[in-house]
């Protein structure tokens, strides 16, 4: 059995006297932070979402534009940069990385109110994917040296409940604003909080001591990105938890991204009361489902580990009827109705994911873990999901006209949906071996 050093110095981690994090206090401070940090990577995110049909309608776009926009152009820069942020977050100071990149992201949000026409905005969004590569994968290694291990999955969740709380305001605020004042006041209105947000964040965060919670004390050289590599790949349940995610977050995004242009062309809802009603359904919804999801799983995962593929798997199955019939019901709140239950669903597989990747790699592969998951994820969610829906709903337009985008999401995500929960019970084979066999 490993000790920690800390614990031969004082007992227990916490107790280690240059841990910044000894009072539960300065924890949940941290946590909070960072929560909010993440609620603004996903306000610049999702407030594309709700503005684009009005984008759409003042550059003259196309739905494959759209999907490129919000898809491939943002995720290929987004996932391409979180390598590199990541190996420096391994062995850099993780706080300063996430201020600089909250900075970046927020600054081409205010920026995208200015563009002129297509080729500006996709320049635009390109730098707000660079920023927020810097954000998710430092952030989850911070929380992971703060909090233990049998709570890594609920303090993840908590962090996680920032897409929500940000698909919430990007949802009400852009919508609101996009009604009275027009899209690019909506862009430089979210970006500014963003940019005094970033320096909040690198004067009162603390940088957490690596590895202080998981029984043995942490190198101070960064693991070979090769040696990351090979341990995530010998791990079956890394390869089924990566897939799951990813074509979880495919089902995900494109409802994000497309649920709006949706209910406004079969539906005819104003921006305004269907930015209320998103962020009620997938920012509410899913802030409560994504932390419950994590708490669940911690607490069942005491009897048995493969609570954390399990509780995703059987979430994922019981969407996908819902998500059939939202397409099918000709009444717009009958729809918006039966979107509540995935709404509270679709997020339960992120904390789980990324609290089992950590589980299963050694203190210094953290930040990087997680930027290989979240490449899988991104690649395969945020890049292909809205981009595939939107080139879909061109080849269907011919012949189904407004209703094309109905039937593309019809045809493209319940599939999707039950093929990644599959995945996540495979992945529940393998999970108690894979983290007892975790490098220390």
């Amino acid at each position: 059995m490993h000790v920690n050093d800390a614990e031969t110095e004082a007992g227990k981690p916490q107790d280690h006297p240059d841990n910044p994090y000894s009072t539960k206090a300065a924890s949940w401070y941290a946590l909070c932070l960072l929560t909010i940090v993440y609620s603004f990577n996903f306000i610049d995110r999702q407030l594309l979402a709700i503005l684009q049909e009005s984008i759409k309608a003042d550059l003259s776009l196309s739905d494959s534009q759209l999907g490129l926009l919000t898809g491939f152009a943002f995720a290929i820069f987004y996932v391409t940069a979180g390598i590199p942020i990541a190996r420096w977050a391994d062995r850099g100071n993780r706080r300063n990385i996430v201020s600089l990149s909250l900075f970046i992201w927020s600054f081409m949000t205010a920026l995208s109110g200015f563009v002129q026409n297509y080729a500006h905005l996709l320049m635009a969004r390109i730098g707000v994917g660079v920023g927020e590569a810097g954000g998710s994968p430092p952030s989850h290694s911070i929380i992971s040296d703060i909090f233990p291990a049998e709570s890594r999955a609920t303090a993840i969740g908590f962090y996680s409940m920032g897409v929500s709380i940000g698909i919430l305001f990007g949802f009400l605020a852009g919508g609101w604003l996009n009604e009275f004042f027009g899209w690019r006041t909506a862009f430089m209105v979210v970006g500014v909080p963003g940019v005094i947000l970033a320096f909040v964040l690198r004067f009162t965060l603390k940088e957490p001591i690596r590895g202080l919670h998981d029984g043995a004390p942490s190198s101070k050289e960064a693991v070979p990105f090769g040696e990351v590599l090979r341990v995530l790949w010998s791990r079956p349940t890394f390869k089924h938890i990566a897939l799951g995610a990813g074509l979880n977050a495919f089902c995900g995004y494109a409802t994000a991204n497309w649920t709006a242009s949706f209910m406004i062309r079969t539906h005819n809802m104003s921006t305004g009361e269907l930015g209320t009603w998103l962020s009620m359904i997938i920012g509410v919804g899913g802030a409560i489902g994504v932390f419950f999801g994590g708490y669940l799983a911690d607490r069942m995962a005491r009897t048995d580990k493969r609570w954390y593929a399990w509780l995703p798997s059987i979430c994922g199955f019981l969407i996908v009827p819902f998500m059939i019939s939202i397409y099918l019901v000709d009444n717009p709140y009958m729809a918006l109705s039966l979107s509540i239950i995935p709404g509270l669903l679709f997020q339960v597989y992120l904390g789980n994911t990324i609290a089992t990747t950590h589980a299963i790699v050694g203190p210094r592969m953290r930040a990087t873990a997680s930027a290989v998951l979240f490449l899988i994820l991104n690649i395969i969610g945020l890049g292909a999901g809205p981009w595939v829906v939107g080139v879909l709903s061109d080849y269907l337009a011919p012949s189904l006209g407004t209703e094309s985008l109905r039937y593309a999401m019809l045809y493209a995500l319940p599939p999707v949906m039950t093929w990644s929960a599959v995945h996540y019970w495979l992945a529940g084979k393998t999970v108690r071996q894979d983290i007892e066999n975790a490098p220390r």
